[in-house]
């Protein structure tokens, strides 16, 4: 990940600056959470939008709902492969990061993510559902009443991370290991929340990681097969042989898309309801809602920012000529507030029609794998509260990650009345 970004853009920048030097890659524009009107005036004035100099170098922007779906279903000409970028706005380096199926096109990238589907498919979820609903109990029965505490860690955290175990295998007392990795592979060098200071660091850590896996592979090879997901890598043609920068890619994408989607957007789920008490007013009178509930957070709240594509070919959207070869930054958040699409895009509304209607999972053959098991967990967090009738009060604004990839919540104080 790159250090801090340059040229931050302030709220009150968004209607005054020329529509060329909008720059809205600077993760600081997430953090103080400033974005909305930026991508208000490119969806209104430049929708297609290109950024000439920025902390990543050029780059273009796709900001409306349609154009963002038309790039992700056309994969032929918007490649996520790792030899021309990969799927974040900052270029993927061969030195640093490790390549996974999602930065790969088919057939390969077909070829790897078929293993691990069985896992989140519906029959399994229908399995895993018992064990959710149960550590969903214990941990909201576990809370203190009538003091402060952080929502984010013993909620959100503590359920993804038990969660993750799970998925893997691996002892419920490393859980909160899998989600530590998870930050330090998401962090900015330099920035005021990072876990590392330098790349050095990070790939120290990603070391660690592995070799911590790479016990669990090489006895999981020898086993017959099982039903977690590194059984599935040790034993799936495509991917028992797989180098270990391949390795370890597949792993930290795996932790990262079943955590920080599901973890932010359950902390997203209470701050939504608190700054909108009419909503939060309908779902405890009509708790028929929360699946409705689950999906609207979800897309309000946007948990990945954004993917990027590199186009192979010439293409032109909306009378723009996009160049061969060029970075093409797909803005979920922005997409997910396009009122062409979605009416009343800005508002947070539970009852909404076509409510499923979002970017947030991505589309096509990208489409989060996990989508339905990440549904799952919010909801029966939020039927477990609902049947308690627990009443929490937000304390204090969240304090959001340092990103432009990930819309992270990292803590939240709350009180139980």
């Amino acid at each position: 990940m790159a250090a801090i970004a340059r040229n931050v853009l302030r709220w009150s920048d968004a209607a005054s600056i020329p529509l060329n030097q909008i720059d809205v890659s600077s993760p600081a524009l997430y953090h103080d959470d400033a974005w909305r009107p930026f991508f208000a005036r490119l969806r209104a004035q430049d929708p297609v939008h290109y950024c000439s100099d920025s902390p990543y170098g050029a780059y273009w922007s796709l900001t409306k709902f349609d154009d963002i779906s038309h790039a992700e279903l056309d994969h032929g000409t918007f490649s996520s492969s790792a030899a021309l970028g990969g799927i974040q706005i900052e270029d993927f380096l061969g030195g640093r990061n490790v390549v996974n199926f999602i930065r790969m096109d088919p057939p390969e990238h077909t070829a790897q993510r078929k293993l691990i589907s069985p896992i989140v498919a519906p029959a399994n979820l229908i399995n895993l559902e018992p064990l959710i609903r149960s550590r969903t109990e214990n941990v909201l029965d576990g809370l203190p009443r009538n003091e402060p505490f952080d929502w984010a860690d013993r909620i959100s955290t503590e359920l993804t991370s038990m969660m993750l175990a799970t998925l893997f295998d691996v002892p419920l007392e490393d859980r909160r290991k899998l989600t530590y990795w998870s930050d330090v592979r998401l962090s900015v060098v330099g920035a005021p929340d990072s876990l590392i200071n330098s790349e050095e660091e990070r790939m120290a850590e990603m070391a660690e990681m592995a070799a911590y896996f790479r016990a669990i592979w090489d006895r999981r090879i020898h086993e017959p097969p099982k039903f977690d997901l590194i059984s599935m890598l040790a034993h799936g043609e495509a991917t028992r042989n797989m180098d270990l920068g391949t390795f370890v890619g597949n792993l930290v994408l795996l932790i990262i898309a079943g955590n920080d989607t599901t973890r932010n957007s359950m902390s997203a789920s209470l701050l939504a309801l608190a700054e909108n008490p009419d909503e939060a007013t309908k779902l405890r009178s009509n708790p028929q809602l929360v699946q409705n509930f689950v999906s609207e957070v979800i897309r309000y709240h946007t948990p990945v920012l954004h993917m990027r594509r590199t186009v192979r070919a010439d293409i032109e959207l909306r009378g723009r000529m996009i160049p061969a070869g060029s970075k093409v930054v797909l803005w979920y958040i922005s997409g997910n507030r396009d009122e062409e699409k979605i009416p009343d895009a800005d508002k947070f509304i539970i009852d909404r029609a076509k409510v499923r209607q979002h970017l947030s999972f991505g589309a096509g053959i990208h489409r989060c794998v996990g989508d339905r098991l990440a549904e799952l967990q919010i909801r029966i967090l939020w039927e477990e509260i609902l049947k308690r009738d627990l009443k929490f009060e937000v304390l204090g604004e969240p304090d959001r990650l340092y990103s432009n990839f990930i819309r992270g919540i990292r803590r939240m104080p709350v009180r139980i009345h």
